[in-house]
């Protein structure tokens, strides 16, 4: 199986984690993995987003021109990347800073409620846990016991952090289940 992503949002809303704590799942599970981050001149508030491709064979190109699935978690990223889906593919919209969605047909489109989630949580900034706990639910890309021990590891020097992370990326998988 092979797993093509763009993640893009706003710098400060974690997109690069979000395709970051992916990619490293796909090597804690021996697969084939890219990982891309591309920021836009500004720091914070500026566009970003990443490619990853999680593949059980080997990747001949780290360039995606039409993802299989594309996780939008503000407007202008919906407006930029949605188009790019793939048919068939999965367009995961972060419904709390976008109150629209696509019209397209030839794709499976789902939404989450990202921030509302992670404000819920006690902090707005595990939108990105709650939004890659929903793509792990519907594309099972990765097992999701995979990610959950990624963000131990990830956070294992600031602990305070662990225990938001997982909460999040749990209560997005078990939306989108």
């Amino acid at each position: 199986m092979t797993t093509e992503l763009i993640v893009a949002g706003f710098g400060g809303q974690g997109v690069l984690l979000f395709g970051k704590f992916l990619a490293l799942s796909g090597l804690k599970e021996e697969k084939e993995v890219v990982w891309i981050p591309s920021y836009g001149p500004e720091m914070r508030g500026g566009t970003c987003n990443c490619t990853v491709v999680v593949s059980d064979d080997p990747i001949g190109s780290p360039i995606i021109d039409a993802p299989n699935t594309v996780v939008v978690m503000n407007k202008p990223s919906l407006t930029k990347f949605g188009p790019r889906v793939s048919s068939d593919g999965l367009l995961l919209i972060n419904s709390s800073l976008i109150d629209t969605t696509s019209d397209r047909t030839d794709i499976k489109i789902e939404t989450v409620p990202a921030n509302e989630i992670a404000l819920e949580l006690g902090n707005g900034r595990a939108a990105n846990m709650v939004a890659l706990g929903a793509y792990i639910a519907l594309t099972k890309a990765v097992k999701f016991d995979t990610v959950l021990d990624v963000i131990r590891e990830s956070f294992a020097k600031k602990k305070e952090f662990i225990d938001l992370n997982l909460a999040a990326a749990k209560r997005g998988y078990e939306l989108a289940s």
